[in-house]
């Protein structure tokens, strides 16, 4: 196990991997993929989601330069977060991602079918 986490930053496979391990990564990415969200609109778009799981998935997230936190200073505290440059780049990944996904939701309802 060590030797995949000597791996990060070297296997792009291994590195993408950690960056998006996380169970809401990717839906976090893909929602701030459309434009800037405040917490408690992602909390909205995620109900499911504890607001501690949110809170460790953008820490994550912003610490490997996908994500960007703006702190704006005025009371109440007003944060926001948009992606970063690099986090952009990841559109791509996701339009594929949304790609197979329907094309496997496809499958798997002509998979339904043939077996009634």
């Amino acid at each position: 196990m060590e030797e995949e986490y000597n791996l990060f930053g070297k296997c792009p496979f291994v590195t993408a991997q950690k960056i998006i391990a996380g169970k809401w990564a990717i839906v976090i990415l893909h929602n701030l993929s459309t434009k800037t969200l405040r917490f408690g609109e992602l909390q909205r778009l995620l109900p499911e989601l504890k607001q501690a799981t949110l809170t460790k998935q953008l820490r994550s997230l912003e610490e490997y330069g996908l994500v960007n936190r703006k702190i704006f200073p005025q009371v109440p505290p007003k944060v926001e977060y948009s992606l970063t440059e690099i986090g952009k780049e990841f559109k791509l990944v996701l339009d594929s991602i949304s790609i197979w996904g329907e094309k496997y939701i496809d499958h798997i309802k002509s998979a339904e079918v043939s077996e009634s």
